[in-house]
């Protein structure tokens, strides 16, 4: 029997002090810019940095703290739970440790509550239960950029029970996304580990046995450098029948600082960019491509092939390995080359293809990029393997979300 738990208004937790604090990052006078950044200082969280229901601190931008204190924007601390409430709505994110404080783009609510009315990982899950991010998306409006403004926000209504169960709920859900956060580390890990490799061995030319090879102008012996067609097949060819669905990816499935591609689906078609399992997808366009989209795609069965977006360039092994090609369009260099051919009007220019004559690839000897191979072709898979993992874990906890909110399950 479904056991119906009362709601609240954001207002109405407020006014009980269940709530003692909303504000976004909207009551200063000026912005961080990219001039304000630095290596180290004060996190500074913009929207895409609300990842899978946590703050990605690892990837964010800093800012010091005398800009910070002086521009004066959403000052957010530990246990805040951050809201997106502008151009994307609905991405939910506890800040797990702030020291002192992290800011906030005007992009982004925080909420503080007390801890005694109203825990504030339960908040979290209730912003993220489906019928309350249904309302945010009516109340925010249709269009490119919706918007839901703090005063819209207090009028939304969550999900209110007692404290107890409220805690128990967060008891449940916890172990899923603490689960998914360890698995997406370790992805990161794995992949920085390769990357690393990548550069020591075929950047910095430290491989194995370097020590003891001659250098000619340049040019381990035993070793090529040749232009990238040579080396990598540029939007190769492949078979796809247009009469049956296949595995599409939107350019906002590309990340732009890990190799997973998230939420490819199925779904018919005739047009788009060709690609199959061990390809990689490079944005062509801008800003895509300077925000570092790029794409490995492992994620389908034996010899399927699939579509994507015509904004991205598909990257195929020739003459190296389909990890070497990943770890190549990593670099900044690779990037750096692309980025400079780009022609077109202001904010939709696209990378041209003949840019890649230019650019030289190392061609290390086989027995080298089979050392190679037996470092990263495991690590590629594992990831592969957690992301599965990760993509089980949230349709569970996501099957199970709306009905621990609706009291369908009874806690």
């Amino acid at each position: 029997m479904r056991n119906k738990y009362r709601e609240a208004s954001v207002a109405e937790l407020e006014e009980s002090h269940a709530i003692v604090e909303i504000q976004d990052g909207n009551h200063g006078e000026k912005h961080p810019t990219a001039a304000d950044y630095v290596d180290e200082g004060i996190p500074f969280i913009m929207a895409n940095d609300l990842s899978l229901g946590v703050v990605d601190i690892q990837r964010c931008h800093f800012i010091t703290e005398d800009t910070a204190r002086r521009l004066r924007i959403g000052f957010s601390i530990t246990g805040d739970v951050l809201l997106t409430h502008k151009g994307t709505l609905g991405n939910v994110a506890v800040v797990e440790e702030a020291d002192p404080f992290i800011m906030l783009t005007p992009q982004v609510t925080y909420y503080r509550t007390d801890g005694k009315l109203l825990h504030n990982r339960y908040l979290s899950y209730a912003f993220r239960d489906p019928s309350f991010q249904a309302r945010m998306r009516a109340s925010g409006g249709q269009g490119t950029r919706p918007y839901i403004g703090i005063r819209a926000q207090r009028r939304l209504r969550i999900t209110f029970p007692e404290l107890a169960i409220q805690q128990r709920i967060a008891e449940v859900l916890s172990p899923y996304d603490e689960l998914i956060e360890n698995n997406r580390r370790r992805m990161g890990l794995l992949e920085e580990g390769a990357r690393l490799l990548y550069r020591e061995w075929f950047v910095r030319l430290r491989f194995p046995g370097h020590e003891h090879t001659r250098i000619t102008n340049g040019v381990p012996q035993g070793w090529g450098r040749v232009r990238t067609p040579e080396a990598i097949e540029i939007n190769p060819s492949t078979k796809l029948s247009d009469e049956e669905g296949h595995w599409y990816v939107e350019m906002a499935d590309l990340p732009t600082d890990s190799m997973v591609i998230q939420n490819a689906i199925r779904r018919h078609g005739r047009s788009g960019s060709k690609f199959r399992n061990g390809d990689t997808l490079f944005a062509r366009i801008t800003p895509c491509l300077e925000n570092g989209k790029t794409g490995f795609v492992n994620f389908m069965v034996g010899g399927e092939a699939g579509r994507g977006s015509t904004e991205f360039i598909v990257l195929r092994s020739k003459r190296v390995t389909p990890e070497f090609v990943y770890c190549l369009a990593r670099t900044y260099h690779f990037r750096e080359n692309a980025i400079k051919s780009m022609v077109g009007s202001s904010g939709r220019q696209r990378v041209q293809e003949s840019c890649f004559e230019k650019f030289m690839v190392w061609i290390p000897p086989r027995s080298v990029l089979n050392l190679f191979s037996d470092f990263a072709e495991p690590v590629f898979r594992q990831i592969s393997v957690l992301h599965s993992q990760n993509q089980k874990l949230r349709t569970a906890r996501d099957l199970l979300l709306p009905r621990l909110m609706s009291g369908e399950i009874t806690i």
